[in-house]
């Protein structure tokens, strides 16, 4: 064979091999690109944690060094971090259980050291204790935890009498600081539920455009890939009910923050009706673009009805943002419902599918301003067979 023959076949093998793995690449840069976006956001959410651990650590070890004279106070800034944490959850407890643990493990493990001395069955030993009377004590794992590892911190670091008391001294004092530094808490965790609301709520209303568009123009793939978009908001719920969870910490946990707590109680009783919501648009999406796969004719007055909900949906967001219920968008949302009782009707599935996912929209919508859901359902009449 001529070797210029091999020579372009096996360039145009390349050019095949690199044509079929373009796909595969340009979606592992894509998923880089948005993991790159992810770890960002992260680092840039929990920014104000960091700083608070980090300054509460070294007030922590400037106490226990300088006022209290410890040479090795390492333990007041473990204790102060630990306590903190990078969520505001459970601040109080992990506090209480860190000294506890501390406390207990530091008695056992200086009291089991001077009467049996140091050795590996005397470690096993006082781990099995220091657990043991833990648990008895209460189920809470930083508790348990703590208790062993101080008790073998001091039966393998400090095994000689007295020292051991600075350690619990340290838990003290890196508790404290913890409490003290857990009491001052920004805003942004008392914002963020309302914001990611907020975000959930004009996902939804861009789906409901979307979906309209899919109805009148029929085009598959641009239903399919609406249908793609709304598959990727299950994280969105996610992200709220974390929001909710931290939020109602902060009020809980800082003093300077409990009067917002009906405010941010309030949003947290948001997270099932919108998720609700979320799943409602979800099907929605779903049979529009299974109708236009399908090529199954949907009335243009039900396209019009997704565009008008998706207004009021917008009205909703704005309401969110400015940190008020929706309740002024309450009586357009019953006058909408009532609509869908009287709108052209047909016999293929497809419509009659969006038809009722749009009247369930509409009650999920409705518990959103604040409204009880079987109230809601109740505002709506039924549609004529």
């Amino acid at each position: 064979m001529d070797p210029r023959s091999r020579s372009s076949g096996a360039r145009e093998q390349l050019t095949r091999y690199g044509a079929a793995a373009a796909p595969h690449l340009e979606l592992a840069m894509t998923r880089g690109r948005t993991s790159l976006r992810q770890r960002g956001a992260r680092l840039r959410a929990k920014s104000w944690q960091v700083g608070q651990c980090a300054i509460a650590a070294g007030t922590a070890w400037a106490i226990a060094t300088d006022v209290f004279d410890h040479q090795r106070a390492f333990f007041a800034p473990v204790a102060a971090v630990v306590c903190l944490g990078t969520s505001y959850g459970q601040r109080l407890r992990r506090v209480g259980e860190v000294t506890v643990g501390v406390s207990l493990g530091v008695f056992l493990g200086d009291m089991l050291i001077q009467a049996l001395g140091v050795g590996g069955w005397q470690v096993a030993l006082i781990v099995t204790l220091a657990m043991s009377t833990a648990l008895l004590l209460d189920q809470g794992n930083l508790l348990v935890t703590q208790a062993a590892v101080q008790a073998v911190v001091v039966a393998t670091l400090l095994p000689y009498p007295g020292a051991a008391f600075s350690r619990w001294t340290d838990a003290l004092i890196g508790g404290g600081v913890a409490l003290v530094a857990a009491a001052v808490v920004p805003r942004a965790p008392l914002r963020r539920p309302r914001e990611q609301a907020g975000v959930i709520v004009r996902k939804i209303s861009a789906l409901l455009r979307a979906a309209a568009e899919s109805i009148l123009d029929g085009e598959v793939d641009q239903a399919l890939e609406v249908l793609r978009d709304a598959r990727a908001t299950d994280e969105l719920i996610g992200e709220l009910r974390a929001a909710a969870d931290e939020g109602l910490s902060v009020v809980r946990s800082s003093p300077f923050r409990r009067r917002h707590r009906g405010r941010v109680r309030a949003m947290a009783e948001l997270v099932e009706p919108l998720d609700f919501a979320l799943r409602n648009t979800r099907v929605l999406v779903r049979r529009v673009a299974v109708a236009a796969y399908r090529n199954e004719p949907i009335p243009p007055s039900y396209a019009a009805l997704l565009d008008d909900l998706a207004n009021l949906t917008d009205a909703i967001a704005d309401e969110l943002r400015a940190g008020r219920a929706a309740t002024a968008v309450r009586d357009r949302l019953v006058e909408l419902g009532r609509e869908t009782a009287h709108v052209e009707r047909t016999r293929d599935l497809s419509a009659e599918v969006i038809l009722a996912q749009v009247r369930s929209l509409v009650a999920d919508l409705l518990a959103v301003t604040g409204l009880d859901p079987l109230a809601a359902t109740d505002l709506i009449p039924l549609a004529p067979e």
